[in-house]
């Protein structure tokens, strides 16, 4: 049987000197890191400017190593964020301090760093001298910024139209110049069926801008007391958003605008003819035809030719070939008619089916 040794005293004062040692390496490597974290978080605040109150423009460079410039401070009122910072540099301040010592440097690598920081002042930019032309950037604070050159060409002007809300005297009026602008430019290309436009981009464009404006209208011409001029344009703008297969809803809103229009006004030629060319063009041939007569008794040029589209749809060819040579000689200067009569001495059966302009 063996005998179990003990151990002696000097071996466990040897293991205590060894444990000692190692604990007091693992502290060493565990309060690397912090210090490591304490010198970043110092140099980031050195370098690093710092944007106080950009509301009011006001600029501050944040430095630890600097105090703060009562001259400036009485230039521009401190707020709550620059006692914070401020309260967060005599922090970094400290912080510093209880830093053990680094080697020091050289003479030319201290005066390059002295001549680096930041003075830590609080500067409020303000706008340079106004003018008649407005700010001159080539003044003030904004030295060195090139003039930018303008030059205007082909000016034009939209006239102000205001109509009346709703009927009767003293009522709202309602600004539509830019719609009747629009309505002016899109009609020769969306007013008939089938559409006619340059190309897909054009199309596309109208589509969202009678998407938008139709909406603006609408919920002025749903009053039970919308004015004629408010639901005239409702009308046209549901009735291109119809031809441009925006949807259903467009043919219903239009032809219930129009309809109202035309009983507020019954001798309206534009009416009559906007209500029979939606009829009529809708399928509506024997509907569409009493406003589109209606219209020509008014002096509506456009309505005879509506009528002669009626007729080519309705296998009378030879009428709408007459209709629209009798219009011819009495409106010699219309360059449409005459696309339109070569159209129909074609064979062709929508007289609107002609280069369209760009818009």
């Amino acid at each position: 049987m063996k005998a179990i040794s003990q151990p002696t005293n000097s071996n466990k004062s040897h293991k205590l000197v060894t444990l000692t040692a190692l604990a007091a390496a693992c502290a060493m490597m565990l309060s690397a890191p912090a210090n490591a974290a304490e010198d970043g978080a110092s140099a980031a605040n050195t370098t690093v400017p710092s944007a106080i109150d950009s509301s009011k423009r006001v600029i501050r460079r944040a430095t630890p190593n600097s105090s703060i410039n009562t001259t400036a401070q009485s230039e521009a009122p401190l707020n709550s964020n620059t006692v914070e910072q401020g309260s967060a540099q005599a922090n970094n301040v400290q912080q510093t301090n209880a830093q053990p010592t680094r080697v020091p440097l050289n003479a030319a690598q201290a005066q390059a760093n002295q001549e680096l920081e930041f003075t830590g002042t609080t500067r409020v930019y303000e706008r340079g001298p106004m003018n008649t032309s407005g700010i001159d950037l080539r003044g003030g604070q904004l030295a060195n910024i090139p003039t930018p050159q303008v030059q205007l060409s082909d000016i034009s002007f939209v006239p102000t139209v205001l109509i009346s809300q709703q009927n009767g005297l003293g009522t709202d009026k309602l600004d539509v110049s830019l719609l009747d602008d629009f309505i002016k430019d899109v009609s020769p290309n969306a007013r008939h069926y089938p559409p006619n436009f340059p190309n897909r981009t054009q199309r596309h464009n109208a589509r969202e801008k009678i998407k938008v404006m139709t909406e603006w209208i609408d919920t002025y011409a749903k009053s039970s007391n919308a004015s004629y001029d408010v639901l005239l344009r409702a009308a046209k703008l549901n009735g291109m958003g119809r031809n441009l297969d925006l949807g259903s809803e467009y043919t219903v809103r239009g032809g219930q605008y129009i309809d109202r229009a035309i009983k507020i006004k019954p001798d309206s030629a534009e009416a009559n003819f906007i209500y029979g060319l939606m009829l009529s063009e809708g399928g509506g041939f024997k509907e569409g035809q009493k406003y589109l007569d209606k219209a020509v008794s008014l002096g509506y040029t456009e309505a005879e030719q509506s009528l002669a589209q009626s007729d080519l749809l309705s296998d009378r060819r030879d009428k709408a070939l007459e209709r629209l040579r009798r219009l011819e000689q009495t409106v010699p200067n219309n360059a449409v008619i005459r696309q339109q009569i070569k159209l129909v001495e074609d064979g062709k059966f929508y007289i609107w089916d002609i280069p369209a302009p760009n818009m």
